[in-house]
């Protein structure tokens, strides 16, 4: 099993619960979802006015290859009502591989390490509740390192556990 790491977002309907399925049908797509931060309210960034989203990301073992991967993430978007076209708007669901073991993917349908990690603040700090040893692939950089060099970008508030 590859380890990966997931980056999940909903700013459309229950978000909460969207999360919630989002999660679960990955565990029934050859996903094993391991470690899950907690949940975050975040400010949209690079995008127009919308509803504030929330965030997480996902520790996940997989003997998927990183397209295989891409494609359940993207199945279980479109179950759970994404439609394509959408890029930075409004949605009940995104799902982002942020990063697949060590490894470094380059090509037109897919780019990991996920190449704006480093400059969100809204996938730096749940990454950092569970996996703050990790290292960029490519600059090496631990999770705390690459906080610490990030300028404000955008709110992130730790929601209560229900």
């Amino acid at each position: 099993m590859k380890s990966v790491y997931l980056s999940l977002g909903s700013n459309l309907g229950d978000r909460v619960a969207n999360m919630r399925k989002a999660l679960q049908m990955l565990s029934g797509a050859r996903v094993e979802i391991r470690r899950v931060s907690c949940f975050y309210r975040t400010e949209p960034v690079d995008s127009g006015p919308q509803a504030w989203f929330v965030n997480c990301v996902a520790e996940a073992g997989t003997d998927l290859m990183p397209l295989q991967l891409l494609r359940a993430c993207q199945s279980v978007e479109r179950a759970l009502g994404r439609r394509p076209g959408i890029g930075k708007g409004p949605r009940p669901i995104d799902i982002d591989i942020l990063l697949y073991q060590s490894s470094v993917v380059r090509s037109a349908a897919l780019v990991i390490p996920h190449p704006r990690m480093e400059s969100r603040r809204f996938v730096l700090i749940p990454l950092r509740e569970i996996a703050p040893h990790l290292r960029h692939p490519i600059s090496q950089q631990t999770i705390p390192q690459m906080l610490s060099a990030l300028a404000d970008a955008g709110q992130v508030i730790r929601l209560r556990p229900e």
